[in-house]
């Protein structure tokens, strides 16, 4: 596989091979071995994001340079710089130089090569009749290197102007993960009572081993290997080993009765390395209830309802995910003394331990039902789930009379619901034929409680979200807009902050004390990260040897914050900025449209207050792909049996009002930090052509 990036120098190549092998040994003993090896290189320059505020990614920083600046010379070659006479930057007026940032794109190299070994073995007894033994070991090698290069001739900081200091950075990490599992599984029907019993223990590890190595100061761009450095940093130099382990005792019964009725009960018990010495392990039970209606004798025989069936679920889950070695006391080393007049190397506890940190817990309650109309031309399935997650995995802080400001340990609780929906109709039968699949998903969320003595969670870039003690979780946190200071006369009037003057960016006065300040009562919830609903389409057309089919996804009610505006929304004279800046203030009798206030002073307000001109509306509906098929006849070709030649077409378009490169934005997988883009790689459209075939 080899699939070039949609910008320049980025790209990833893969080559993979599987083989599944199984023997019957006898009619009792089976064993089965299957491997496969993929090598992969992934080529990657630092293109995305902030880094958590630092403005650290080349989109982002071509994004804020002048479209009017030359990248190129006229004899083809690319200047370090760009400068824009007459800009305004920091310090005055004159001019302000630039990045190159195509110039960057082409230069800075990130390589990562990736080897990695999938393998599972197994054998198989079956001693008596319905009763097999099962025994599998699963292991997975891997090893990851990559580098980094950024010449002294490039930069992916909108403020740091070549040329630079040089600077290469290695890692290299390998890990191995195996997982053994040895299960009994028994069959039996005795009448019309079908039983199926199945009980086990698997165990598993995971070691990762890492290095990485940065250093400076080349004597030239043309060597960028680590030994013609001249200085190795300590702070991008670092080796590191993680282990965790997991044991797990499981056990699950399956009950029906004449198919109709049916039971199926599990319970697992699960020990994390993770955990506490007094905590490690956790019982986590299941069970599900299915009847079948359509099956009963009482139900009527017609066209109209051809099936129902209603089901109904329970189950406890538990989350090791809080990192290893997080229920000891940490010791850090570096902490260094004088005695006398000599220094010495010292140690010191950087963490409190808590030998009772235990799993956090999710139960979940479905309640659901399956329905088919108009021989089964239409089938319905709805479920309506209730999920809280509680003893979660939290640090909070404590006092720091303690000597330390932070404790790991379970506390709090959030609750989750909503509604899923899916439709499929068979709306045209016969040589044309048309079926639509359909699916909605509704959900809400609710913080129950947090740690002690808290009744909110601050997270992300600057405290941007917030999740309260009774309300959603994850909602977007700051100050609101209220137009700009049109004249002495309103800014005489209104609450302003220290830094306000007449055209400045004027916001509301929330908790109405007269004052505007960027903490406190003047922040409050500005926007909703997680949508109303989800909703996704399929239609898939035949006709003759023809099929066509087209699948749309989308999301509405939903918000983003495009942190791209710290830099589009920078109104000091030296970046690129929105077509909307145009209609800024700049005079009393010139207001603009009361969205951005002067260039002249007080400009910080507008970028660096998280405030309500960073929200933008998500929703949006996605063509995900366009699938057209031929059935090519193949009777007379004697070791093919199908030939289906297609043409498809991904992500085709993308309907939004989103001003950012992709609604679709998987920034942070945090459930707290949802719905933030930094300026993320875009999504290609994708045009492939290929052809089927069967032998």
């Amino acid at each position: 596989f080899n699939q070039k990036g949609i910008l320049m120098n980025s790209g990833y190549s893969r080559y993979s091979l599987r083989i599944n092998s199984g023997y019957k040994i006898n009619d009792k003993l089976s064993v089965g071995f299957n491997l496969a090896p993929t090598y992969s290189t992934r080529y990657q320059p630092p293109t995305d994001g902030w880094n958590r505020g630092e403005r650290t990614g080349i989109l982002i920083g071509a994004l804020a340079s002048s479209p009017m600046l030359k990248y190129k010379n006229d004899d083809g070659t690319l200047p370090l710089t760009t400068y824009l006479p007459g800009s305004q930057g920091t310090g005055g007026l004159g001019g302000y130089t630039f990045n190159n940032f195509y110039r960057s794109l082409e230069e800075i190299k990130f390589t990562n090569n990736t080897s990695r070994v999938l393998s599972n073995a197994f054998i198989l007894l079956e001693p008596i009749k319905g009763l097999s033994l099962k025994t599998s070991i699963n292991v997975e090698y891997g090893n990851n290197d990559s580098k980094q290069w950024n010449p002294s001739t490039s930069s992916i900081w909108v403020v740091s102007i070549p040329p630079i200091t040089a600077a290469v950075s290695l890692g290299i990490d390998s890990f191995v993960s195996w997982l053994s599992e040895t299960t009994a599984t028994y069959k039996r029907s005795v009448g019309n009572h079908n039983f199926e019993l199945l009980a086990g223990y698997t165990s598993q590890k995971y070691t990762i081993k890492s290095m990485a190595i940065r250093a400076t100061n080349f004597p030239d761009d043309r060597i960028n290997d680590v030994d013609a450095a001249s200085v190795i940093q300590l702070s991008g130099t670092d080796s590191d080993l993680q282990e965790w382990s997991l044991i797990s005792y499981i056990s699950r019964l399956n009950y029906d009765f004449k198919g109709k009725y049916l039971v199926s009960a599990a319970i697992r018990r699960d020990g994390s390395s993770r955990f506490g010495i007094n905590n490690k392990w956790g019982n986590f039970p299941s069970v599900s209830l299915g009847w079948i209606v359509s099956e009963e004798n009482f139900f009527p025989k017609n066209k109209a309802v051809n099936f129902i069936k209603v089901r109904g679920s329970y189950g406890l889950t538990g989350n090791n995910n809080i990192g290893n070695y997080t229920s000891f006391a940490s010791v850090n080393l570096g902490a260094n003394t004088v005695f006398g007049s000599t220094i010495a190397p010292g140690s010191y506890v950087s963490s409190l331990s808590n030998l009772d940190l235990g799993w956090e817990k999710t139960s979940q309650v479905d309640i659901g039902a399956d329905i088919a109309i108009l021989n089964n031309r239409i089938s319905l399935a709805y479920d309506y789930y209730l999920k809280r997650t509680y003893d979660m995995l939290y640090q909070f802080a404590i006092p720091e009379s303690s000597g330390f400001s932070q404790f790991t340990g379970n506390s709090g609780e959030l609750k989750f619901w909503g509604h899923e929906i899916a439709v499929t109709s068979r709306n045209i039968t016969g040589k044309f034929n048309w079926t639509t699949s359909a699916n909605i998903t509704f959900g809400d969320s609710k913080v129950i409680s947090l740690a002690p003595n808290v009744d909110a969670l601050y997270t992300s870039m600057g405290n941007s979200h917030i999740s309260k003690v009774g309300e959603r979780l994850g909602m977007f946190y700051g100050m609101v807009v209220d137009g700009v200071y049109d004249n002495q006369e309103e800014f005489d009037n209104s609450p302003k902050a220290a830094q306000s003057v007449v055209g400045s960016i004027k916001f509301k006065d929330m908790n109405n004390d007269g004052v505007i300040l960027n903490t406190g009562g003047d922040l409050v919830v500005i926007g909703d990260p997680t949508p109303k609903f989800l909703f996704g389409i399929t239609n898939e057309f035949g006709y003759k040897k023809f099929d066509l089919s087209f699948v749309m996804s989308g999301s509405y009610g939903n918000d983003i914050a495009n942190w791209a505006r710290k830099v589009t929304n920078n109104i000091d004279g030296k970046y690129n900025v929105l077509r909307e800046v145009k209609d800024r203030w700049r005079s009393p009798e010139n207001p603009g449209l009361g969205k951005h206030g002067t260039t002249i002073q007080a400009t910080g307000m507008e970028r660096d207050w998280f405030n309500t001109n960073f929200i933008n509306d998500g929703s949006y509906l996605t063509i995900k792909n366009v699938n057209l098929g031929y059935n090519v006849s193949s009777n007379k070709l004697k070791f093919i049996s199908s030939i289906r030649v297609y043409a498809s077409i991904q992500q085709l378009y993308v309907f939004t009002k989103y001003e950012g490169n992709n609604p679709e934005i998987t920034s942070d997988s945090n459930v707290l930090n949802l719905g933030e883009d930094y300026t993320s790689y875009p999504v290609p459209r994708t045009y492939t052509f290929g052809v089927n075939l069967g032998f």
